[in-house]
């Protein structure tokens, strides 16, 4: 990913900062859009992902729509261009504020979490003199085999309405005036790196699908939600996923009424590996059991690896200028005071010095979204190529 000429640019800047390789995200937005057109699919973007104003532009401008999980979102979208017709709101706790924005800027749907979000909606629809669109956010007990952070379509997870709901649910919808059901939404958890699960999922849809036909629901939705994961150990191998086996384990498996509309919400996938944290190594501290490379990036830029046990490869790039050899054992900490803030234990690389220029990658998801300013951090900028 990183030529001599772009790392000798690198040094240039001041550390830490997020890197974003526009080719890569052109290249991936490509694929997702030729992937998904061949089956009629809708893609929303995730948002909470990352919402740098120059990623979601780009973003915006391939056609995608917006996944959203909170009222600042939705308006993060509509004032960078994205149609409210494309704007999908989930999340388990909307507030009143947030809800009535999105009403009142005509959004495409509400994803509801609970029976009691349902009434609210119908609520504030209601002193809005308006008809909300929504979609169950429906709990399938799929198990996605991946961490128990990013595990959400567990009975046992706070998202979503269960099946023993179900006759509850329909019968309150029938009883408000103010909201109408035009789907159901479905997200099992991120990083899922096999597709087995999302076939799984199918199964489920299918069964849920029928439930509400037969309680009189033809519904014009289904949203599968998103998930699939990326290649943290190699991402330059692969920079863009197999969207293709992706997309077709849905067009294979799952079971859509006529006129049925099916809609993702990719995140990670589309965005990850086009971005990079660059940083800068502050001090090499040598000790009998541990070498530690301390650089002047932390936890609060990238907070992955702390709060998920996260890996992401990391990198000397003053050392491959030089064709170093990978020989050394490094412990790549950070400068916060907590001993969690640590990017990865015995990284292997080469013979690492203070001022050298280190890449952390795979970091467009999750990295600059989730960013703090915790110990008075400075804000971190961003750099872009195209």
């Amino acid at each position: 990913m990183f030529s001599e000429n772009t790392i000798k640019q690198l040094a240039n800047y001041k550390t830490p900062f997020y890197y974003y390789d526009l080719k890569v995200l052109h290249n991936t937005l490509d694929e997702v859009v030729k992937q998904s057109q061949k089956y009629n699919y809708h893609v929303h973007y995730a948002f909470k992902a990352n919402s740098n104003k120059k990623i979601i532009e780009l973003i915006c401008n391939k056609g995608l729509g917006a996944d959203c999980v909170s009222g600042n979102e939705v308006k993060h979208a509509i004032e960078n261009g994205f149609a409210s017709q494309k704007i999908v709101f989930a999340g388990v706790g909307k507030n009143d504020d947030e809800i009535n924005y999105a009403l009142s800027q005509n959004i495409f749907c509400f994803n509801c979490e609970s029976i009691h979000e349902l009434q609210i909606i119908n609520e504030l629809a209601g002193k809005q003199n308006k008809v909300a669109s929504i979609a169950l956010r429906i709990n399938p007990n799929v198990d996605a085999h991946t961490h128990q952070y990013i595990t959400t379509g567990l009975e046992e997870n706070k998202f979503g309405i269960n099946p023993y709901e179900f006759d509850t649910v329909i019968n309150l919808i029938k009883q408000l005036s103010h909201i109408q059901l035009i789907g159901l939404h479905f997200h099992i958890g991120s990083q899922i790196t096999d597709l087995v699960p999302f076939k799984n999922l199918c199964l489920k849809v299918k069964q849920i699908n029928h439930y509400f036909l037969n309680k009189g629901f033809d519904l014009a939705v289904i949203n599968v939600g998103g998930g699939v994961g990326i290649n943290y150990k190699e991402p330059d191998k692969d920079s863009i996923i197999d969207f293709a086996a992706y997309f077709k384990v849905f067009n294979d498996f799952i079971e859509l009424r006529p006129q049925q509309e099916l809609h993702f919400e990719l995140g990670r996938s589309i965005v990850a590996q086009c971005g990079s944290l660059i940083s800068k190594v502050l001090y090499i501290k040598n000790g009998i059991n541990t070498n530690f490379a301390i650089l002047d990036a932390g936890m609060t830029e990238l907070i992955r690896p702390a709060l998920y046990q996260a890996f992401h490869k990391i990198e000397n790039l003053t050392a491959q200028i030089h064709h170093l050899p990978i020989n050394q054992k490094y412990d790549v900490v950070g400068p916060i005071c907590e001993s969690s803030d640590c990017f990865g234990k015995a990284v292997e690389l080469p013979e690492t010095k203070r001022g050298d220029i280190i890449a952390i990658r795979s970091a467009g998801a999750y990295g600059e979204v989730m960013s703090s300013r915790y110990n008075l951090r400075d804000e971190t900028r961003s750099y872009y190529s195209e």
